[in-house]
């Protein structure tokens, strides 16, 4: 009998892909599906990158390359967040990885031990902990409130530093996944001003850094000092449309960028050249189609909005950055005694046999995200109105809605939520 580890029996896998690929078995058995669950860009990747990767791979730049990063993206890297976020960083700072993601992991490995504490602001990204557990890190809980507009807060930074045994980290993410909430520079401010002085590191998640809808993106990094106490990631799979190229860097002392960088050499080698390549040319060329894409998915959220709030029942606070709408169902679930993940599968599984969405109940981002759904806007803008269109519909559906509870009894809202 094969035998798992502890770590492989208990990992719990980011839901958005387990649902995608639910909604992929239904489409290919049929059924018509909009899908809204992942948060992935329906762009091309931009076109200077395209070209730039192309012509990597006929110059045979498809060996082995440094584990931190070719030297020229490196440097491309450098300039590029200290022209768009205004702190001055050198090739010296800069890491490469495939996407932000894994800098969750090698940011755990580099700088926190066994039993350290790492404070996360809830609803969060569903690998965070994961990432942590790898450490045997514990993950401390501050939520995000709706009437504070899913803004991280100073005093949550203050008590976690006070109280827990071993305060020793902070996962900031601005733009916010899934509320889409966005730290202000006075937020950060604040924020560095409790961490500096301490040996706290923060984790600063920013791969929604053009998609601001009101003001500037700003980084914890740029706040005096915070070199010595963050790492920030940047993707290109948000801004570039480049999600499956797998590209992302982060932004360090150099110090930890060395340690990185040995996690980065005994674990996978190095990323692709060419793929450094394309990303380098996105960085240097592309910014006029990046921001044509994100003026694009600033309407496609407006518009999401505006047929939500035709939904009876559904609140909606409408998100400062990103490409998620985070409503409020807690009416609607209590209504129809049904948690809210079982509704956002009700939608794509059981309210019409040849129509479905797809989205993400809020509590896929821990237990503060009850009652909510989660819908990106990664679908063209007719599918888009299409789902908002059927919502009300399916919502009204009761008898649907008890058969599917019968057959799927998980969902069955067993406490009502409390309601704004």
């Amino acid at each position: 009998m094969i035998r798992l580890s502890k770590l492989a029996r208990n990992l719990t896998p980011e839901i958005a892909f387990t649902v995608l690929a639910q909604a992929r078995a239904l489409k290919s058995r049929g059924k018509d599906v909009v899908e809204l669950e992942i948060g992935d860009s329906p762009f091309a990747t931009t076109p200077n990158a395209k070209e730039a990767g192309v012509r990597a791979i006929e110059d045979n730049q498809t060996g082995y390359g440094p584990s931190l990063g070719l030297p020229s993206f490196r440097e491309a890297a450098a300039r590029f967040v200290s022209t768009e976020f205004g702190y001055a960083a050198t090739a010296e700072n800069i890491v490469v990885a495939s996407g932000a993601k894994p800098f969750e992991q090698y940011f755990a490995e580099a700088l926190i031990d066994p039993g350290d504490g790492v404070l996360l602001f809830s609803p969060h990204f569903p690998t965070y902990i994961p990432n942590l557990e790898r450490r045997g890190a514990r993950a401390v809980l501050a939520p995000l409130r709706v009437e504070q507009s899913f803004r991280p807060q100073a005093e949550d930074v203050r008590k976690f530093l006070a109280t827990d045994p071993r305060p020793r980290a902070i996962f900031l993410n601005s733009p916010h996944n899934p509320t889409g909430g966005v730290a202000t520079h006075e937020d950060l401010a604040a924020i560095a001003d409790v961490v500096r002085g301490t040996d706290t590191m923060v984790f600063s998640d920013e791969p929604y850094c053009h998609m601001v809808w009101s003001g500037r993106h700003d980084s914890i990094l740029a706040q005096p000092g915070m070199f010595d106490h963050c790492v920030a990631a940047y993707t290109f799979s948000k801004s570039y449309s480049m999600s499956g190229w797998r590209m992302g860097f982060a932004v360090a002392h150099p110090d930890v960028v060395a340690a990185i960088g040995k996690l980065i050499n005994t674990a996978v080698s190095c990323s692709p050249p060419f793929v450094q390549e394309a990303a380098r040319a996105a960085l240097e060329h592309d910014a006029a189609t990046r921001d044509e894409y994100m003026e694009r998915f600033r309407k496609k959220v407006d518009r999401l909005c505006d047929g939500l709030e035709k939904v009876e029942g559904v609140g909606v606070v409408r998100p400062a950055g990103t490409f998620y709408v985070f409503p409020d169902v807690r009416p609607i679930c209590n209504r129809l005694g049904i948690v809210s993940h079982g509704l956002a599968m009700y939608l794509l599984e059981g309210a019409d046999d040849g129509f479905g969405v797809a989205c993400l109940g809020g509590e896929c981002f821990g237990e503060a995200g009850q009652g909510f759904l989660r819908f990106s806007c990664a679908e063209p803008d007719e599918r888009i109105d299409q789902a908002m269109a059927f919502l009300p519909d399916a919502l009204g559906r009761r008898d649907r809605i008890a058969k599917y509870l019968e057959a799927n009894p998980q969902y069955v809202l067993k406490q009502p939520y409390p309601e704004a």
